[in-house]
This record gives C-alpha cells, sequence and structure tokens, in this order.
C-alpha cells in the first residue's frame, strides 16, 4: 500500500472539516450582520423613547442618530461617526457636519456608507429624488437630490455650509475591484421646507 492511498482517509477528512469551518465562518459573520441590525434598530426604538442615547451592545463604540430613507429602499439605521468599525453596520454620521432636524442651528448633514452595501444604489439617484431623515426626536425631514459629483478626497474637501442640507458620500468608481482610492461620490440633496411641500 503506497504512503498516499495510507493518508488519503486522513487527508479527505482534513479537507472536509477545514471546508466545513470555512462555511461556518461566513455563516457565522452573516448571523452576527442580521443580529446586528436587530440590535441597532432596537436601540434606536429605545432611544426615541427616552432621548438618551443607547448603545446597541454594550461594547459598542458607536449608537443610532438617525433613520434614512432613501427612495423605495429600507429605512437604514445611521451610526455616530464614521470609524471602519461604524460603517460596518450602517452609514455613520461625519462628526462636525449637521446634526439631523438641528435647525437652529442649520448646517449640512454629512452621512457616509460603504459602495457595496447601504450605499451600493446610491449612483442611480437623480435629480429630484425625494430623501428622508429621521432625527432623534422621530421628525422625518425631506430633502430633494440636487446634483451628484465624483470628487478626489485629497485634493477637495466636504462643501459643508450653514444650511440645513444633506450630503451623502461613498467611494468610487462603483465597479471597482481594489478599495481604498481617493475617489468620492456626492450626493446633494437640499432640505425642503415642509410649508412647501402639498399633500396630494
Amino acid at each position: 500500500m503506497t504512503r498516499i492511498a495510507r493518508f488519503g482517509p486522513w487527508i479527505s477528512t482534513l479537507c472536509i472539516t477545514v471546508g466545513l469551518w470555512q462555511l461556518g465562518g461566513g455563516a457565522w459573520l452573516l448571523l452576527k450582520a442580521e443580529v446586528a441590525q436587530y440590535l441597532i434598530s432596537d436601540s434606536w426604538q429605545r432611544q426615541l423613547a427616552s432621548s438618551e442615547e443607547q448603545k446597541p451592545w454594550p461594547w459598542a463604540d458607536t449608537w443610532p442618530v438617525a433613520r434614512l430613507k432613501i427612495g423605495g429602499e429600507k429605512a437604514l439605521t445611521v451610526l455616530h461617526g464614521t470609524s471602519g468599525q461604524a460603517l460596518a453596520f450602517g452609514p455613520g454620521l461625519l462628526i462636525g457636519s449637521g446634526e439631523p432636524g438641528n435647525l437652529a442651528e442649520p448646517r449640512t448633514t454629512v452621512i457616509a456608507a460603504h459602495k457595496d452595501t447601504h450605499f451600493r444604489n446610491l449612483g442611480t439617484l437623480k435629480p429630484g429624488a425625494v430623501i428622508q431623515l429621521q432625527d432623534k426626536s422621530g421628525r422625518w425631514h425631506a430633502y430633494r437630490v440636487r446634483g451628484s459629483k465624483v470628487v478626489n478626497s485629497e485634493t477637495e474637501r466636504l462643501p459643508v455650509a450653514r444650511v440645513p442640507g444633506l450630503l451623502l458620500v461613498t467611494c468610487y468608481p462603483f465597479d471597482a475591484v481594489t478599495v481604498g482610492g481617493a475617489l468620492r461620490y456626492l450626493v446633494y440633496a437640499d432640505h425642503v421646507d415642509p410649508v412647501s411641500t402639498v399633500q396630494m
């Protein structure tokens, strides 16, 4: 009996075990992502009820600050900050930009997300499209898309102004294979005054 034939069953068992371990790891990541979304959504509801910051889990370094609804898509919970940890679970509010719903001290609200997850359809938004943003008091604010632009993050700054606007940011190009490039895709949206809207 050759050495390969003698160790064949062991090699097969090892390969099957490693394969099952890899599948289990992938399933564990998907399960964690689903549970995280539930916990984040639950912490947003608790925050609306209590008016106090509610972390989705005790060791989280972020917390919900708003809800974002783009067109007919499912509403997304926006997290505080744009660190890699925050963006792994949802869109993030850029620290130093405008607080959603703060019309007393208006400032452009900047929300960033990954191009291949939460903002994967950002490139399909056309001028005139409506985006809704729920603030921490539970009020919804409407924004109308003015336009979009590709910028180089190494040479240009985000246009944050003292107006109640919305700026959505993601990496560009959308179909890039490598990550970490300097290009960013920006969508500008103007705040819609509720007085100027008419119910049909």
